[in-house]
């Protein structure tokens, strides 16, 4: 059977036990067809951002969550920035994000409208078996294709499929190798939620992410679950 298997480490809720990841899986898709009406809501989504957060986007309880978070692993937050904070630091500027692709354009909506962390990755032959952990001495993460594999330091947590890592710190960078582009038609997402992000805001925002792909970008999804400490472990079939 051709499943896709998503797990979350118990060593993650050890040290963060409220934390949520909703999953996503779609196959079938079309993400070559830029669409005006999708630009427009980025940009809505954009000027909301800058009317909820007027002062530093690091003390805003959603993004301070994540820097606290990566403090606790050892990563500097000034440095390493997650993914809400350096797309709302980017917006906040402010600059307009540019138009990638569809997939990755709902990805960046999505976390703009609910101030969270929210990813897409192509789910491919290498990507059917995933892990949230912490990084192990043999994990490598490719920045670029074609460039040496970086080593990473142990205690930081990564999503891996066995030592090849698709994202480090958690929600900081993907792998050069892990882009969804233009013929990408098989994808899976991340919608992270560390308190004060609620269940009821990654449900949320899951349920804006169906809307966006079946309405932009066709196809089917197949199987979405919001992984805790209580459920970390999720299988679909993608047939």
């Amino acid at each position: 059977m051709n499943s896709f298997t998503y797990t979350i480490s118990p060593d993650v809720f050890a040290d963060h036990p409220h934390y949520l990841r909703g999953v996503l899986v779609f196959k079938h898709l079309d993400n070559s067809q830029a669409n005006a009406e999708l630009t427009a809501l980025l940009r809505q989504a954009e000027n909301q951002l800058r009317q909820r957060i007027t002062g530093n986007p690091a003390e805003y309880p959603n993004i301070a969550a994540w820097r606290d978070a990566y403090r606790q692993f050892g990563a500097k937050p000034s440095e390493h920035r997650s993914s809400i904070e350096a797309l709302g630091r980017r917006v906040l500027k402010p600059d307009n994000l540019p138009d990638i692709n569809p997939l990755v354009d709902i990805g960046n909506l999505v976390s703009l409208r609910h101030v969270l962390p929210a990813g897409v990755h192509p789910a491919g032959p290498q990507s059917k078996s995933l892990a949230l952990r912490k990084a192990q001495a043999d994990d490598r993460f490719l920045t670029a294709p074609g460039e040496a594999p970086e080593a990473i330091p142990s205690g930081e947590i990564v999503l891996a499929t066995g030592n090849r890592v698709l994202t480090r710190r958690w929600t900081w960078r993907q792998a050069g190798d892990t882009r969804t582009l233009a013929d990408t038609d098989c994808v899976f997402f991340d919608i992270d939620g560390l308190p004060p992000v609620s269940r009821e805001t990654v449900s949320a925002a899951m349920a804006d992410i169906v809307m966006l792909v079946t309405t932009y970008c066709g196809g089917q999804c197949v199987g979405q679950a919001i992984l805790d400490g209580e459920q970390p472990t999720f299988t679909v079939s993608l047939g």
